[in-house]
């Protein structure tokens, strides 16, 4: 494992994400509305903040007024770009020092409200942030006969050798 859970955070944030994408690639259709569209607009919303705070970790003002966008990507377009983001996110967290970790940030959310997080406090948010609402599209699964992805840290440990 990695010394940095930092990595491994970003590492398992990816890969859980890119599995429940698999498993929606396959099985949303058989999803009733309006359960198909809360699924896209929670998949929407995590992304969604996942962009502003990438633009947040490298202090880049976004131009984001809410954490979600006007007009719900297609589930293809939100996985490409779950995708890319997952690898900057892993990227990202592997290139830091304990000390740039530790810096605060000063940034906005998406609200208008001034904020400061250490890079190491925004990395953690995002992980926490996406697996919570990666619970939310399993209920949603489940509560509908399918079967959601391995989303568990256990998992990813076990499939990736640590």
């Amino acid at each position: 494992m990695n010394a940095n859970p930092y990595v491994t955070l970003m590492r398992f944030r990816a890969w859980s994400t890119r599995d429940l994408y698999v498993v929606l690639t396959g099985c949303l259709n058989q999803v009733p509305e309006p359960d198909r569209t809360i699924i896209l607009r929670v998949l929407d919303h995590i992304h969604t903040v996942e962009d502003i705070f990438r633009q947040n970790l490298e202090q880049r003002p976004h131009a984001f007024r809410a954490p979600r966008s006007e007009v719900i990507p297609t589930l293809e377009t939100m996985q490409e770009a779950s995708r890319d983001l997952g690898a900057w996110y892993a990227d990202f967290a592997a290139g830091l020092s304990p000390a740039q970790l530790d810096e605060p940030i000063d940034f906005t959310y998406s609200n208008g409200e001034p904020a400061r997080m250490t890079r190491g406090q925004m990395l953690l948010h995002v992980a926490m942030h996406s697996g919570g609402h990666r619970g939310n599209i399993a209920i949603l699964l489940q509560k509908n006969g399918l079967t959601p992805n391995r989303d568990r840290i256990t998992d990813y440990l076990e499939a990736t050798g640590g």
